[in-house]
């Protein structure tokens, strides 16, 4: 079986936005998102010395990374990392250059090489930029808080970033006060795992939890849904029925898709906070309750009520202290921590969870870096949830497979929801690329540069061309499939098909240490001579323990 060498993406840039100001009490960070080590995830270096106008200094040997509110850290220590080490310096209003010295540690941005110096500015900074060093380590560049991070409570939310943590210190405030809570927070986000997380802090905590979800109830059965009805109320109605309210008294009763409950309901439930009292259904008794409500919405409420489909006094009474979670695009430093925690849910599930303890420090990653970063870099519409989809669509479609392999549908979807290409190179030395150009006010984005090859469908792609491709470019996958007019992430699964390409994964030991020999260690030669990726044999080279240019 052919083992794929690391997928990049490309997109196109998009329009940036000008004078960003940093945000007070933040600094420059970076996040472990990928690591061969998957217990590394989530460990993060302050950047305090560039925010103070000093270089920073990044090998494999130090400084050292950390978990946040943890003051003992370890450096990156992956031995593909070289110890000369590349160069964070401040490049003035909040920019960022990451500065390379020939021989030190490969760095990409977004799956493209940086040359000698990359710049990178506070708009970006403020999404999050994710750095590919030496294709296995993945480590994200964004703005963290300055604020001295003490010890907290996970509450079962899986990160450290500062807006997870916002989260939990909102839910450690108001827990234990009997107070109407309303969240708000796009699909996705966990707003249900947020509420029960108040729940399991408050007073109540030992009576029922009961989640509604108002969206799911028929309009015309909500009220007895929520209130309950009395015998005798409509046709059918033989007995007594208890609704949630009475089911949660005691407890807790989260009201999810508030921005759906018919205009009815919204009087009752108003009642409910004003007075502590409920109608059930055809009751002319008021029935005292004994809960607590939780609400949630991914609605814009205020445009409801414009609308005259809220009730303003409702939204105020609900809201009586607001929770925001946010989307997962604006936590992109969890994004790691998230998918390995998903992932050894599934893994264990197939029996497969010692793919996230490695014995060799050589091998390749389980995560390839460059999927990583397609996982950082995508929008992620569908939040959290989306990305637990997707980790167990990458884990079981590479059962049984040692690294994780995606489909290029998959792929492809990621790339087209990705954020624009992060900076630009600051300094490009002679014969180098020129980076893509900005488009102009006006262009049509994502047109064909001047020359460039028409797009096509892989499926056009001859075996021929694409040996001939692949031989014209030195096997530089990327610049193979750009000749070709083709996404890059199509050029794996054509390798894949092809009966007469081998990939670096295909060669066995005993052929690269021969090769090896007699091309003296000289790598383009070896290249030449094996027909297969320089980058991918370079990788195999070290899982051999051979360095180019020894022997």
């Amino acid at each position: 079986m052919k083992t794929r060498g690391l997928l990049e993406v490309s997109t196109v840039d998009g329009p940036r936005h000008r004078a960003v100001e940093r945000p007070p009490s933040t600094l420059p960070a970076l996040t472990v998102v990928s690591h061969p080590s998957p217990g590394r995830v989530g460990d993060r270096l302050l950047l305090e010395a560039l925010a103070a106008g000093k270089d920073v200094l990044l090998s494999r040997n130090a400084p050292d990374f950390a978990r946040p509110g943890s003051a003992v850290g370890s450096p990156l220590a992956d031995p593909s990392l070289s110890r000369r080490p590349l160069r964070l310096a401040p490049a003035g209003d909040g920019r960022v250059r990451v500065c390379l010295d020939e021989g030190g540690t490969r760095v990409t941005v977004a799956g493209e090489p940086v040359p000698a110096a990359w710049e990178i500015d506070l708009a970006d900074l403020a999404r999050g930029v994710p750095l590919e060093l030496s294709d296995r380590v993945v480590v994200l560049l964004h703005l963290a808080s300055a604020e001295p991070e003490g010890a907290m409570e996970s509450m079962g939310m899986v990160g450290s970033g500062a807006g997870i943590r916002g989260v939990q210190r909102h839910v450690q405030r108001i827990a234990d006060l009997n107070v109407p809570v309303l969240i708000r927070g796009e699909t996705g986000v966990g707003k249900e795992l947020v509420a029960r997380a108040i729940h399991a802090r408050s007073r109540r905590r030992d009576g029922p939890f009961v989640s509604v979800n108002l969206g799911a109830i028929p309009r015309e059965l909500a009220a007895a849904e929520l209130f309950g009805t009395q015998k005798g109320a409509f046709t059918g109605a033989t007995r007594d029925r208890e609704g949630f309210f009475r089911v949660a008294r005691g407890g807790t009763l989260f009201l999810d898709e508030l921005g759906e409950a018919p205009v009815d309901v919204q009087v009752m439930l108003l009642r409910v906070l004003e007075t502590g009292e409920m109608y059930p259904v055809g009751g002319q008794t008021p029935v005292p309750t004994d809960v607590r409500l939780v609400a949630a919405t991914d609605a814009d409420l205020e445009a409801l009520i414009r609308e005259g489909r809220l009730r303003a006094p409702l939204l105020h009474r609900l809201a009586g202290y607001e929770i925001r979670i946010p989307p997962l695009r604006e936590r992109r430093e969890d994004i790691g921590a998230l998918f390995y925690s998903f992932a050894l849910e599934e893994l264990e599930a197939i029996g497969e969870a010692d793919r996230l303890a490695p014995a060799d420090p050589y091998a390749e990653p389980w995560l390839p870096a460059s999927l990583a970063t397609c996982l950082v870099r995508f929008a992620w519409p569908g939040n959290i949830r989306q990305l637990r989809n997707v980790t167990r669509q990458l884990v079981i479609g590479s059962r049984g497979q040692p690294r994780l392999q995606a489909e290029p549908r998959l792929l492809e979807e990621l790339s087209a929801g990705a954020l624009p290409l992060p900076g630009r190179p600051h300094a490009r030395p002679s014969g180098s690329v020129p980076a893509p150009a900005q488009a102009a006010p006006g262009d049509h984005a994502g047109a064909p540069a001047a020359g460039a090859p028409a797009r096509r469908r892989p499926s056009e792609v001859t075996e021929p061309e694409l040996s001939a491709a692949l031989r014209a470019n030195a096997w530089d996958l990327k610049a193979a499939a750009d000749q070709l007019g083709i996404p890059r992430p199509s050029i794996y699964d054509l390798i894949e098909r092809s009966t007469s390409i081998r990939t670096a994964g295909d060669l066995g030991a005993e052929e690269i240490e021969r090769c090896f020999r007699a091309c003296g260690g000289d790598l383009d030669r070896m290249v030449e001579q094996l027909s297969v990726s320089k980058r991918a044999l370079r990788r195999r080279l070290k899982e051999l323990r051979l360095e180019p240019g020894r022997h």
